[in-house]
């Protein structure tokens, strides 16, 4: 999608705010509804169902954390594996070299711990976290997201559409429309 432009090649980013968490909820159902505009709901909390509301997919960091446990798993008992069978072939209290259940200890921790930094990075990925940088943390207003008020922000394609983008915020209760540019 072109990001609408002003004359200096800078992004614009239109902000509208909303009254409550219900008239942000059906100005969401609005939005996805017309399936034209690249946008965003910001609130104080979070509210239930607002991702279906907005049309988000279900989120793919339960299949990278499952994976990557997975992958630790596996790694953790080949690991142990080389080392008892090949490298260091030591026959303990007449156990056979691969006695899987002295294993399950480290398997575990290697799995969890695996899964714990494929959780922290891949939500940061996800979310293009850390960013230090946007139009809407120049925005007063908005700074009030953080306590008692409803945003959506929203990018329109072209110039022509920026303005049909904020007739359109108006028309489902956006009010106080901001224009921010990068």
């Amino acid at each position: 999608m072109r990001i609408m432009q002003d004359k200096d090649n800078r992004e614009i980013y239109i902000l509208a705010e909303f009254g409550s968490a219900a008239s942000l909820y059906q100005a969401a159902e609005k939005m996805r509804d017309t399936g034209q505009y690249n946008f965003d709901c910001h609130s104080p909390f979070p509210i239930h169902g607002m991702d279906a509301a907005m049309g988000l997919k279900r989120s793919p960091l339960g299949w990278i954390a499952g994976l990557c446990a997975t992958f630790g798993a596996l790694g953790g008992v080949a690991l142990q594996w080389y080392a008892s069978t090949i490298a260091y072939p030591l026959v303990i209290s007449g156990k056979p070299f691969f006695s899987f259940q002295a294993y399950l200890p480290v398997t575990f921790a290697l799995g969890v711990l695996m899964a714990a930094g494929a959780s922290l990075f891949g939500m940061l990925g996800l979310n293009r976290l850390p960013q230090f940088h946007h139009p809407l943390f120049h925005s007063e207003r908005f700074k009030r997201v953080t306590d008692d008020s409803f945003f959506i922000s929203a990018v329109a394609a072209n110039a022509d559409e920026g303005e049909k983008l904020q007739r359109f915020l108006e028309s489902i209760g956006g009010r106080n429309l901001e224009v921010l540019k990068d």
